[in-house]
C-alpha cells in the first residue's frame, strides 16, 4: 500500500456531532503517516482556519471542504473546491442556506448545490445505519451529482461493522461503476482516537436533549469512527484496494488553499482621486488645516509625512478611509458622539481625520510602535459610539456596502467548567442539586477532581468520576457561534465568496463564521464599532444644558 488520505473527517466545529478539535485531527493524521486530510464539517467552514493553520505547521496537505446536509432528504455531499472560484461558490452556497434559516440552522436543498457545484470534487456519503443498503435515491443522487461536477464524483464506502460490510461494499462498488463514479475508502471519522468515543456519546445526548440511559440507538454503535492508519485501511479494503488508492487521486485534484484569500477594503471613498492613498493624503491634510487654522506645526507635519509613508507602504489607506467615513456619518449626518481608540488611532492621521481627539502637537504618539513596515501587522482602530444609537451606525454600514460585502465578525462560545458540568451532569442523569454542588466547588478543582469534595457527594462513585473526567475533555469545545461585540469585516468585492455569512440572533444582524483569531490568521482586517454608555450620558448632559441653560457658553466643551 503506497498511501492513504482521509477525506471525510469532521471536527467539533460540526457542533455537538464530533468530538475532536481540528488541530487534533491534523496532528493525528500526520502521526499516522497520512498523505493528507480532508476536513468537512456539517454545513459550515467555521473550523477550517484552525485546521489550515495547524496543517501548515505540521506540513500536512489539507483538503478544505464541507459536508452538505440537505433538508430534502438527499444523501449527504462532501464538497471540496478545486480552486479559488469554486471555494467562493461553496461559501455562497452555505451563505444561501444560512440566510434562509434561523441562527444556527442551514436550509440547503440538493438543487442549490447542483447550481453551485462547478469546479468542485464531491463525495456522495450515504447515511449508513446498521443493516442499511444502497437504494434508488442514492443512485439518482450520483447521476445528478456527476453531471453537476463534470464527472468529478466519488462514492463513500464506509465500514459500519454490522456484519453486512462485505455485501455492502460489493453493492456500492457495482453502483459506482454503473453511474460512472469512483469508490473511495473512508471511516468518516468523528474523533481522532478511539478514546474520544465516550465524549461523542455525551455530545450526542446534549444535542438530542436526552440522557445516556435513554439515548438507546442514537448513540454510536461502536468506537470505529476514528482515524485509522494506512495499513489498517488497506486491510479493511483488501477486497477493493482501488477505494484506498482513490483517496490519493482525490487529494491530488484539490489545489485550493486558504492562503489564496485576500482582503481588499472598499474604495468608494476615493472620490475623484487616482488611488486610495491619494484620497487619504488629501483628506488628512485638509483635516490638518482645519485642526490648525493658524498653520500646521512642524512636529505634526513630520508625523503626518512619516505615518502616511508607512500607510502607503503597507497599503492600509482604504482601511483608514473606511473608518473616517463611518465617523463622518455618525457625527455629521446623525449627530452621534463618538471617539476612536486603539493602536492605529494613536496617530496624527486619525486626529486630522477627526477619528480621535489626541493632539499630536501636545502628545508623544506611538504610531510606529504599533504599525511598521517591519512587522507588517494590521492596524487596529476601535470607535466608541453612544450606546443607545450605535445600531444606527451598524445599519449604515450594512446599507452602504450591502449584506454581501459587510458582516460582523463571529464570536466562538466555548464550554467552560460550569457549562460543561451543567450539560454533562444532565446527560449522566444527576440532579440539579448535585450539579449545583459540583459547580460551586469548581474553584477547588485540580486535574478534573475537586480538592475539597462537595458535601454529600461520593467522589469515588465511578459515574461521578467519569462525569468529571468528561467535563474536563469538553472544556474548550465550541458550543455555538455568536456575534462579536462590534467588529465589522467590510470588503471591496463580495464577502460571501471569502467567508460564510449567517443570520445573528438579533434582528437585522448578519455575521461571518470566523472569530477575531481566525481573521488575524488570514490577515483579514476588521473595524470595531463599539458602544460606550458614558457617551450617551454626555449626550444627555448636553441636552439638559441646552434645555435649562440655553444661553450658556459651556457647550463649547462638546466641540
Amino acid at each position: 500500500m503506497s498511501g492513504f488520505a482521509e477525506l471525510a473527517a469532521a471536527s467539533n466545529f460540526s457542533f455537538l456531532r464530533a468530538s475532536s478539535h481540528p488541530e487534533e485531527m491534523v496532528r493525528e493524521a500526520k502521526a499516522l503517516g497520512f498523505d493528507g486530510l480532508g476536513i468537512a464539517d456539517r454545513n459550515t467552514l467555521a473550523g477550517i482556519v484552525r485546521a489550515h493553520a495547524c496543517a501548515k505547521t505540521e506540513g500536512l496537505r489539507l483538503g478544505i471542504g464541507a459536508r452538505l446536509e440537505f433538508s430534502d432528504d438527499t444523501p449527504d455531499i462532501l464538497a471540496f473546491p478545486t480552486d479559488r472560484a469554486a471555494y467562493g461558490r461553496l461559501a455562497q452556497l452555505l451563505t444561501l442556506g444560512n440566510r434562509r434559516a434561523a441562527k444556527g440552522e442551514c436550509d440547503l436543498r440538493f438543487e442549490d448545490w447542483l447550481a453551485h457545484a462547478a469546479g468542485m470534487q464531491a463525495i456522495v456519503a450515504p447515511v449508513l445505519a446498521p443493516g442499511a443498503l444502497p437504494d434508488q435515491r442514492l443512485a439518482e443522487c450520483l447521476r445528478a451529482a456527476k453531471a453537476a461536477c463534470g464527472g468529478r464524483i466519488w462514492l463513500a464506502a464506509r465500514q459500519v461493522f454490522d456484519g453486512e460490510d462485505k455485501r455492502r461494499l460489493r453493492l456500492l462498488a457495482g453502483l459506482a461503476a454503473a453511474k460512472g463514479a469512483r469508490l473511495i475508502a473512508t471511516t468518516e471519522p468523528l474523533h481522532h482516537i478511539p478514546a474520544r468515543r465516550p465524549l461523542l456519546d455525551v455530545l450526542t445526548c446534549v444535542r438530542e436533549k436526552t440522557t445516556l440511559a435513554d439515548a438507546g440507538r442514537r448513540l454510536a454503535p461502536n468506537a470505529e469512527r476514528h482515524l485509522k492508519a494506512p495499513a489498517e485501511m488497506a486491510r479493511l479494503y483488501a477486497a477493493a484496494p482501488e477505494a484506498v488508492a482513490e483517496t490519493r487521486r482525490f487529494l491530488a485534484g484539490l489545489h485550493f488553499s486558504l492562503d489564496e484569500l485576500s482582503h481588499h477594503y472598499p474604495t468608494e471613498m476615493m472620490a475623484d482621486h487616482a488611488d486610495p492613498h491619494s484620497a487619504l493624503a488629501a483628506l488628512t491634510w485638509a483635516g490638518a488645516a482645519r485642526r490648525y487654522p493658524a498653520g500646521i506645526p512642524e512636529k505634526v507635519r513630520e508625523s503626518l509625512d512619516r505615518e502616511l509613508d508607512i500607510v502607503a507602504q503597507l497599503k492600509f489607506a482604504p482601511y483608514f478611509l473606511t473608518v473616517a467615513d463611518i465617523v463622518r456619518f455618525a457625527r455629521e449626518e446623525r449627530g452621534i458622539l463618538c471617539q476612536g481608540r486603539g493602536s492605529a488611532a494613536n496617530s496624527a492621521i486619525c486626529y486630522c481625520l477627526g477619528v480621535t481627539s489626541v493632539d499630536p502637537e501636545a502628545s508623544t504618539l506611538l504610531f510606529d510602535r504599533f504599525i511598521s513596515t517591519e512587522r507588517n501587522e494590521p492596524p487596529d482602530i476601535d470607535v466608541d459610539f453612544e450606546h443607545e444609537r450605535r445600531e444606527e451606525v451598524i445599519q449604515y454600514v450594512y446599507e452602504k456596502y450591502g449584506r454581501n460585502r459587510a458582516a460582523l465578525a463571529g464570536s466562538l462560545i466555548c464550554y467552560r467548567r460550569k457549562s460543561a458540568l451543567r450539560d454533562v451532569g444532565k446527560v449522566f442523569g444527576f440532579s440539579e442539586d448535585c450539579i449545583a454542588a459540583l459547580a460551586k466547588a469548581g474553584h477547588h478543582w485540580q486535574g478534573g477532581m475537586a480538592s475539597e469534595p462537595p458535601p454529600g457527594l461520593d467522589m469515588n462513585d465511578p459515574a461521578l468520576r467519569a462525569c468529571l473526567a468528561l467535563c474536563e475533555e469538553l472544556r474548550g469545545f465550541p458550543r455555538h457561534l455568536s456575534q462579536h461585540v462590534g467588529g465589522f469585516v467590510i470588503t471591496a468585492d463580495r464577502l460571501d465568496t471569502m467567508a460564510v455569512i449567517q443570520n445573528a440572533a438579533m434582528a437585522d444582524r448578519t455575521v461571518i463564521e470566523w472569530d477575531k483569531d481566525d481573521l488575524r490568521e488570514l490577515n483579514i482586517l476588521k473595524v470595531d464599532i463599539l458602544a460606550l454608555g458614558m457617551l450617551t450620558a454626555l449626550r444627555k448632559a448636553f441636552a439638559m444644558i441646552d434645555e435649562f441653560y440655553p444661553d450658556s457658553t459651556e457647550r463649547g466643551a462638546e466641540k
